[in-house]
């Protein structure tokens, strides 16, 4: 084992001149900012954008040559595409998904997304022998930790240098505007569209919106222009109802409505589609950072939001009881592992290996529902390979030979004499000892009165 001297992996200024630098470009104003400043600092600046075939982007192809222009001495487009359909569908197989409010769930789209992100930027940064790493998240954010450790995680060599962790690079651009100007200046003149109220990041899987106008409670979903599919909730968008099925084979979907495709992605792409004319995923979530504060964001996930619910339902027939609590509690603790950038750490990977290797290969069939607008959709018809569930096992109509009769069931409650006398016993002996002590439990009167052992005056 090499042993690594001690020391700070993030500099807290500019790396020396000359320093390869690379850094992930995502073309918006904060990223080619960063990458002229730099330049003009006299660092070497690498650029690496990712293809996540997000939905706000026309073409992700046209990202690198923006980055040349602004300094950089090598910009590449990495195809994340398939890694990124590749994950979502694993996290929707571990139910890996911590958080939700009144039923709706977040799928975790930024944290997937971040992780593919940074392993497959600092893949390509070691290959071309570039060892320091930058992006453009601030000390608020999660994704400032999700980088960090996924980016250590692939090069144990790789040190750190973040603009917005470095107080000349704040002080010199302090927001848009001052970074608008410093581009115009260089005469790299930054158009910017209309000014959101909010910000946006997103990757095939899902769009998140936050910030801005968002972080006020007061401000509902209905100020997000969707870019992933309809608002719902205005009355003069126009949704008809669509009936799909949506086929797994061997826990992996296959099909949506009998049409099967060349590659998971396309198949993806589709029930994005699918799901997006309907306004189907969206939710509104207050959370805890990875720095133990709240935040609020309103997230889209059409296709995730499709896959999802077929392939619980799946669940529901297939596994039995315990299983499934197994699933839900074990999926939660991984979402909340996945969120704070810890997917392929050993503790996540033994909880995905469980849930995908004893959960997801038995669920084999088809789910038929029908959407309608936003969230109101209805299941049709479920069908499995296998299915625990049988309609003749607890029929309230006559069947023959049942498998559950009225005898079996008198065995059954016979059986719960035991611990119920069990029980009555322990709590009488409670209550006796909590009087023995003079220190009466708040529920020690009303449960004495149900068990006919009430204190006598």
């Amino acid at each position: 084992m090499v042993r690594r001297e001690a020391m700070s992996r993030i500099y807290k200024s500019l790396p020396p001149k000359g320093t390869a630098l690379g850094i992930a470009f995502s073309g918006g104003l904060d990223t080619r900012c960063a990458v002229a400043w730099l330049a003009e600092q006299g660092l070497s600046v690498h650029a690496y954008t990712a293809d996540l075939a997000q939905p706000d982007e026309q073409n992700p192809a046209d990202i690198p040559p923006i980055a040349i222009q602004h300094g950089a001495v090598k910009a590449k487009l990495i195809d994340c595409r398939e890694s990124m359909v590749r994950e979502g569908i694993a996290a929707i197989q571990c139910g890996a998904f911590h958080l939700s409010s009144g039923s709706k769930k977040y799928f975790n789209t930024t944290p997937l997304g971040r992780a593919v992100t940074t392993t497959a930027i600092v893949r390509a940064m070691r290959e071309d022998g570039v060892h320091v790493f930058g992006d453009g998240s601030t000390h608020k954010g999660n994704d400032i930790q999700r980088f960090y450790r996924y980016g250590i995680l692939v090069d144990p060599d790789l040190r750190i240098y973040k603009p917005w962790l470095d107080q000349a690079f704040v002080t010199a651009f302090g927001g848009r505007k001052e970074m608008s100007e410093y581009l115009e200046r260089r005469g790299l003149p930054y158009k910017m569209g209309t000014e959101k109220a909010y910000s946006t990041d997103a990757n095939v899987l899902g769009a998140t919106h936050e910030a801005k106008d968002l972080e006020r409670l007061d401000t509902g979903m209905r100020i997000v222009a969707p870019i992933m599919g309809v608002a719902h909730w205005k009355p003069e968008v126009k949704v008809a109802a669509e009936e799909v099925t949506v086929t797994w084979e061997n826990g992996l979907p296959v099909e949506l409505s009998g049409r099967r495709f060349a590659s998971p992605y396309e198949l993806f792409l589709e029930a994005n589609a699918i799901g997006g004319r309907h306004g189907l995923g969206m939710s509104d979530q207050i959370e805890n950072r990875v720095i133990d504060a709240k935040s609020r964001g309103v997230y889209e996930a059409p296709g995730m939001a499709l896959l999802h619910l077929s392939y619980e339902r799946l669940l529901s027939a297939i596994h039995n009881e315990n299983t499934l609590d197994l699933y839900f509690t074990l999926g939660r603790r991984l979402g909340r592992i996945l969120y704070e950038g810890k997917w392929y750490d050993p503790e996540a990977l033994m909880l995905r290996d469980a849930l995908t290797r004893w959960v997801a290969p038995s669920v084999s069939g088809s789910v038929t529902v029908e959407l309608r607008r936003g969230d109101d959709w209805s299941y049709l018809d479920t069908r499995a390979r296998y299915m625990s569930y049988a309609p003749h096992k607890l029929s309230m109509e006559r069947v023959e030979n049942p498998a559950f009769t009225p005898e079996d069931r008198i065995g059954a409650l016979e059986l719960q004499n035991l611990s119920v006398g069990d029980n009555r016993d322990l709590l009488l002996h409670h209550l006796e000892a909590v009087r023995a002590l003079g220190s009466g439990a708040p529920q020690a009167p009303r449960l004495g009165a149900l068990l006919g052992a009430d204190e006598k005056d």
